[in-house]
Parts: C-alpha cells; sequence; structure tokens
C-alpha cells in the first residue's frame, strides 16, 4: 500500500471542510483535501429541470435504508464543494434564543457550549467570505449585529414586492432573506435565474464553497486536492489517542496517507459513518465513541414546500426567494411555543411538481402544470427538530448507511403549515399545494456528533476536537446539538472559521 505524509487531512469540500481549508491554507502546512467526487461540470444542464429533477444526473446513487429495512436514495451530492454546489444559498445566523434553551411542545432545545457572541465575529467573516446579501432591522428576532451585511440585499422583483406590501398590512414583518451571490445583477455574476435551488449554478455565481473557498486554497503550493477518493477508515497510534493515518480509495487502489491533524467534513451521516467504520481494538464501538454518542440525536428540519396561486394573473417573476417571515420563530401567533420560520423559494418548473405530484397526478398532462406553476408562488415553512437519542445512524453487516429517523414537534410544524395557508388566502393566493420529504429529509442534516464541554455527553469538544482523540475535528453540522429553524450554512462555515483560528493558535 502507498504510504504518504501531510501535516493536515480534510476529508470533504462543502461548508466545513472546504471553508476550514481556505481558511489554513495560508499557514503553509502541507494539506491533502480528499473529495469523493469530482468537479461538476458546467454544461447546459446545469439549468436543466430534466436532468436535475428527472434524470437526477448530479445526485448521488448509493442507497441508505431506513429503521423499517427499507432502501432509498438520500438527497445529497458527491463533488467538489459537496452540496454547497446545490443549496438555495439562504445563509442566516442562527437566533441569540437558538444557543439558549428552549421549550418546545416535543420537549427542549438544549442550549449550546458556546454563545451568540463567540460566534458573531466569524460570523462576520463568513457572511464577507460568501457575498451574503441582507438588511437588518426588518426581521424581529435577528440578533444584533457588530456590523452591517457586506452586501446590500437582493430587490425584491415587482411581484414579490406587491407580496411585502400585502405581509405588511397583515401586521407581519417580512424581511429580506439573506442570500450568497457573487455579483448578482452585473457583468459577471449572478443571472438572477429561475434555476437557483437545487440547481448547480451554471455561471458559477452562486456563493459555494468550491467556487469560494477550495479554488482559493488549491491555489496555494502547499495544498494538494485528491478528487474521486473515498476515505474508509481512519487508522490510530498504538495508544488509540491520536489519529495516525487515512486509508483513501483511489484509482482503484487503497492509498495510506500518514496525517499531523486529520478534519473530518463528510455531512452529518458520512462524518458519522467513517467514524463508526473506524472502529479497533481501542475503539470498538467507532472511533471517539467512549460516550457512546456517535451518530445518534440526528436532526433534520420539518420542511413543507407550499405553493399557491392567483388564478387571475401570472406570476411574471423569475428570482423569487428574497422574502422571509420570522414572526413566528419564537412564539406563535396566539403565544406559547416556537413555531419556525418561512421563506419565499426559486421558481417551481412544471415538471418539478409532476414530478412530486401524487400517483394519480402523473397521468395530468406537463402543459397543465406548466400553467399551473406560471400563476403560483412557493414558500418553504421549516420548523426546528429536535434531538433525540434513538435518531441515529448506524451500519449495517455490509456497512451500508441506516438511517433510524422520527420527526419531533410534527403539532408546531402542523401549526406552521396552516398559519402559512391563511396568510396566503388573506393575499388572494389560493388552492395551496403542499410537498414535504417526511422522514426521508437527509438536506439540513445535523447533530449526530454533538459538541459540549463534558466528554461523557458529547463527542467533541466546543472547537469540534474529539474528546477521545487529540488530533481529529469535526468540521460541518454534526456539531449542532440543536437544529434551530434556519438554514445551518452559514453557522458551519463559521464555525470552520473559529476552528481554523484555534489550530493555527495551537501550533
Amino acid at each position: 500500500m502507498q504510504k504518504l505524509f501531510y501535516d493536515i487531512v480534510v476529508i470533504g469540500t462543502g461548508a466545513g471542510g472546504g471553508t476550514v481549508a481556505q481558511a489554513l491554507a495560508p499557514s503553509g502546512a502541507r494539506m491533502l483535501l480528499v473529495e469523493r467526487g469530482g468537479f461538476v461540470p458546467q454544461e447546459e444542464e446545469n439549468w436543466s429541470p430534466i436532468a436535475v429533477w428527472r434524470d437526477l444526473r448530479y445526485r448521488a446513487t448509493e442507497q441508505w435504508s431506513d429503521d423499517s429495512g427499507g432502501q432509498f436514495v438520500p438527497y445529497t451530492h458527491y463533488c467538489v464543494g459537496g452540496n454547497t454546489k446545490f443549496w438555495g444559498s439562504v445563509l442566516y445566523r442562527l437566533r441569540r434564543e437558538d444557543f439558549q434553551a428552549t421549550e418546545h411542545v416535543d420537549g427542549t432545545s438544549p442550549a449550546w457550549p458556546i454563545d451568540y457572541d463567540a460566534l458573531e465575529p466569524y460570523y462576520q467573516r463568513a457572511e464577507r467570505l460568501y457575498h451574503v446579501h441582507g438588511d437588518d432591522g426588518f426581521d424581529p428576532t435577528e440578533p444584533a449585529r457588530q456590523s452591517p451585511y457586506p452586501y446590500h440585499p437582493i430587490p425584491h422583483a415587482r411581484a414579490m414586492e406587491e407580496i411585502v406590501q400585502r405581509l405588511r398590512a397583515q401586521g407581519l414583518h417580512p424581511s429580506p432573506l439573506p442570500l450568497g451571490l457573487i455579483k448578482p445583477g452585473e457583468e459577471g455574476g449572478c443571472v438572477l435565474c429561475n434555476t437557483c435551488n437545487s440547481f448547480p449554478c451554471r455561471v458559477q455565481a452562486k456563493s459555494d464553497a468550491d467556487v469560494l473557498c477550495v479554488r482559493a486554497a488549491v491555489g496555494k503550493p502547499n495544498v494538494t486536492l485528491w478528487t474521486n477518493s473515498l476515505a474508509t477508515r481512519l487508522l490510530t497510534d498504538v495508544s488509540g489517542r491520536k489519529v495516525a493515518a487515512v486509508e483513501i480509495e483511489r484509482n482503484g487502489e487503497m492509498v495510506r496517507v500518514d496525517a499531523g491533524l486529520v478534519i473530518v467534513s463528510c455531512g452529518a451521516v458520512n462524518s458519522a459513518a467513517l467514524l463508526l467504520r473506524s472502529a479497533s481494538d481501542a475503539h470498538p464501538n467507532g472511533l471517539a465513541n467512549a460516550s457512546g454518542l456517535v451518530g445518534r440525536r440526528y436532526m433534520a428540519h420539518l420542511a413543507t414546500m407550499i405553493e399557491a396561486v392567483d388564478l387571475g394573473r401570472r406570476n411574471d417573476t423569475t428570482f423569487s426567494k428574497t422574502i422571509a417571515i420570522n414572526d413566528y420563530y419564537l412564539t406563535g401567533p396566539k403565544g406559547g411555543y416556537p413555531l419556525g420560520q418561512i421563506q419565499a423559494q426559486g421558481r417551481t418548473h412544471g415538471l418539478m411538481a409532476k414530478l412530486h405530484a401524487p400517483w394519480w397526478g402523473r397521468w395530468i398532462p406537463l402543459p397543465i402544470y406548466n400553467w399551473w406553476v406560471d400563476r403560483g408562488y412557493d414558500w418553504l415553512a421549516m420548523s426546528e427538530d429536535l434531538p433525540r437519542e434513538e435518531n441515529r445512524i448506524t451500519l449495517d453487516s455490509s456497512g451500508r448507511i441506516v438511517l433510524r429517523y422520527r420527526q419531533t414537534n410534527l403539532q408546531s410544524h402542523r401549526e406552521l403549515v396552516t398559519e402559512m395557508k391563511r396568510i396566503l388566502a388573506r393575499m388572494g393566493l389560493r388552492f395551496p399545494v403542499t410537498h414535504s420529504l417526511g422522514t426521508s429529509n437527509t438536506t439540513h442534516q445535523c447533530g449526530t456528533l454533538c459538541f459540549g464541554t463534558d466528554p461523557a455527553t458529547s463527542v467533541l469538544d466546543p472547537y469540534c476536537r474529539a474528546h477521545d482523540v487529540s488530533n481529529l475535528f469535526v468540521v460541518d453540522a454534526s456539531f449542532f446539538p440543536s437544529s434551530a429553524a434556519v438554514n445551518p450554512g452559514l453557522t458551519i462555515a463559521a464555525q470552520a472559521l473559529r476552528v481554523a483560528d484555534h489550530i493555527m493558535a495551537s501550533d
């Protein structure tokens, strides 16, 4: 087996791995980035609903098992930049309250081992790095900022500005959706198209980890990128207290890479799976698993897409995802417990609607779907999922990932969806159609390697270093103790910058 040595090995190039690599690259340390996929090509199919939604051209092809023994293809992508290549670029800070213990209908959302102020300066840096466009003063839940957004908010299209005024007339507080876009509306930049959510950007003007982080890192002479290379195991030294090497399947052979420090950033599911696959005599239940919590506390947001239509008028908006409603983030309309967040979404294409229709809807001709969505307004209602130890990642006898998952806060989420339907009806938008992935949801996955101060109740310390293994860090949404109810991407990036600073200060 071929053997090599690098000072730092980063496994995964998404929001966590890509960001931490970009931040560590100037250190001069010899660094290897390991990515199991390749680059997403710039091609016509990037913006094709047929290629992206029907043919699943860029989607992972592996199958995972659920707790009933069934198999499914997860919504995930293996490529340089990871799932950031396909995210909608909504880049929220967690609310200040999200770092504190919060009571929900189904239980308590636990406190984090750090508070908002510890992450605030890194949120600032992450917003600059990822070109976040926004404006404060509109969102009643937005935490205090030490500096304004680095870029102005994306202007609302005419029809969406009308929606803003109608929402305000209902006593709501619509706010600009914070979006990571590169030079929107400018020459050579984002063209504000209708294929942002779930599509790769053909002009590479979406703020993803590939374009903004990985390419900057590999531009340094000390950084090497391996694509189409799968990290299969982490090997420890005799003491079991340090990772000695990473086994990588590359070009049909196994390569051993010795490492001074290893950063795992494979996503919450695959990072946990990698540690479980790395079981040894020193770590019989999986690497860094003395607490027994590796793979446990899986969370994914409760998310429902809602489309309502104005049958009397065509919606001529191309780029529609510029509005957020956070009035019910901390408490519902009648008080009490939190419900969650509402976001305007990118335009649904007729083919997308047809593919997600019930079985009987598949017989409806595509032109009818096109006519319907042409008059539609698309929204996402999102509620917090709570951590439960029985929601977990395991491996079956063949090494296949098994996802055991039951959602929490279903009552709160139903109330949020119902309230949004009322809001839409008051604006004259009718016939709401909903779609949810339910327990098969693998977007916004988090929580499988929770961080904390107590090794008995957490896997990682507050800087995302494994309690049990001194040179192992995990930098992705695995570390989240709670899921909150906003998109996790910016928090992953901010913590990645914080971890990078900690690593460089510790050298």
